[in-house]
């Protein structure tokens, strides 16, 4: 199905890139503006994109911008983004500045509660002063306020006790600005911290301990992310995206579709549409630039790269004259529920709306979690007013609900025909995807999560404090 609409959330005016930007803050000047003000507000309005926040904190469908509502997947349950309008009553309105900055950085808001990572404080905290007070500027003074109250959090315990958060922070939160790096270009520092400090590509991308902390010694290596997997983007050739050019990453990161190599699906799409597809060509370029020097982390699993797996399928012209005794049951499948939009070729639609198969990293991938997921979730992504959209075949699919052997079948005889042939996906593959996606260990724990973290608290100060004893001797 193909349509078309107006996107309702535009970038206001025009914003030039200022040549002093060697701290990485990003100074933006708006060509009309005069009053100081209104500069920073429509400063605030850019970083506010760049950030992302309004995929989180606008629900679905929704015209109530930044009002919350959304629930966001994760293995502990759903939780729900809040209002961060300047409502006095039910969002941000009554954050001074420093109480705004104390949320966004450290995840704790004005009444001492703390926020949950979901929230991505673990990357705002990199960003500077100047980027603070104009996110402050533009939610104080140039959003709407709405008077209503989101969907509450509620977390099974003891995912529920916030407190317990302080424990997570103080063994994993790295409450530090960003620096830029004396040894890298302008270009190279915008863009790292573009990519870290506001778009937070390694909240997804990089993989997570058992406690769902950043792991810092595999940067943008890849990780689960619920039922989506977020691959490796470092310059590695094979696990990474060190066979792509910049421009293919350019036009991924600014329309989320290059042929022969990848399209964009779920969180990533959203960050498309809401984010990246409204950055300055220079913005993007940067975060090119320093995507494309991140140090090569390679995989075993990774024997070729993921978009070079597949070739073109003329098993259609063969089967069409075999009995159905001939033909495996994901290929009937594929044959009546895929074959009409991607083609019994695997080539795609003739105008490249619906992808070709081969040469596609969502069946070039080592694990199929994103190939499961995009069959039972569709994909939906609106850029330049133009919505690419493939429907789900999951629960409530108004084409057609397949059971999980269903996709499996599918799956595998994709996987065979156009992509990674080492692949193999059972039913129970498909059950885990539909669930939410691998478990880490604190989601696993349970009751005893609490326990445990003091515990790692406990031995985190021990191990302090006999360093520090050590020091003391060794100076003595």
């Amino acid at each position: 199905m193909k349509q078309k609409r107006q996107k309702s959330l535009g970038l206001p005016g025009y914003f030039a890139l200022s040549a002093a930007i060697g701290l990485g803050t990003g100074t933006f000047a708006h060509a009309q503006a005069t009053d100081p003000n209104t500069a920073v507000a429509e400063r605030g309005h850019y970083l506010a994109i760049a950030a992302d926040c309004a995929a989180c904190h606008t629900a679905p469908g929704s015209s109530k911008a930044f009002a919350g509502g959304y629930g966001i997947a994760s293995p502990l349950g759903s939780i729900y983004s809040t209002n961060i309008t300047p409502s006095k009553e039910y969002g941000i309105g009554n954050y001074t500045e420093k109480e705004f900055a104390h949320a966004l950085r450290e995840g704790i808001r004005r009444d001492g509660a703390h926020l949950y990572p979901a929230m991505p404080y673990t990357s705002y905290t990199k960003l500077t002063d100047d980027d603070v007070h104009a996110l402050y500027v533009y939610f104080m003074t140039s959003v709407k306020p709405v008077e209503s109250s989101p969907q509450k959090t509620e977390l099974p315990f003891p995912y529920n006790i916030r407190a317990s958060m302080a424990i997570w922070n103080a063994l994993f939160l790295d409450d530090t600005r960003f620096k830029p790096d004396p040894s890298k270009s302008v270009e190279v520092n915008r863009g790292h911290y573009l990519s870290y400090a506001l778009a937070h590509c390694d909240t997804c991308h990089t993989p997570r301990n058992a406690m769902m902390a950043e792991k810092g010694s595999s940067p943008l290596a890849g990780a689960s992310l619920s039922s989506w997997y977020a691959p490796n983007v470092t310059s590695d050739p094979v696990s990474g995206i060190g066979g792509w050019s910049n421009d293919d990453l350019f036009r991924y990161l600014k329309t989320g579709d290059v042929p022969g190599k990848a399209q964009a699906g779920g969180p990533m799409a959203e960050a498309i549409e809401h984010s990246f597809q409204y950055l300055s060509d220079a913005d993007i370029r940067a975060m090119v630039a320093y995507i494309k020097q991140v140090p090569a982390i390679s995989d075993s699993k990774d024997k070729a790269p993921r978009e070079s797996y597949g070739k073109i399928s003329d098993r259609e012209s063969v089967y069409r004259a075999l009995p159905t005794s001939r033909i495996s049951r994901g290929e009937y499948l594929f044959s009546g529920e895929c074959a009409a939009c991607h083609r019994p070729t695997g080539q795609g639609s003739p105008d490249g709306y619906y992808p070709q198969l081969f040469h596609n990293t969502a069946l070039g991938a080592p694990i199929a979690d994103n190939l499961i997921t995009t069959i039972l979730m569709g994909v939906r992504r609106e850029v330049n007013g133009h919505t690419t959209y493939m429907p789900g075949f999951g629960p409530g699919s108004y084409v057609d609900s397949l059971s999980d052997q269903d996709i499996a079948d599918i799956s595998n005889y994709v996987e065979q025909r156009f992509g990674n042939p080492n692949v193999k996906v059972t039913p129970d593959d498909v059950k885990l995807i539909r669930s939410g996606g691998p478990k880490p260990l604190i989601a696993q724990l349970g009751a005893f999560t609490v326990p445990a973290m003091i515990g790692a608290a406990l031995i985190l100060a021990v191990a302090i404090l006999f360093f520090i004893r050590l020091s003391r001797k060794a100076k003595a």
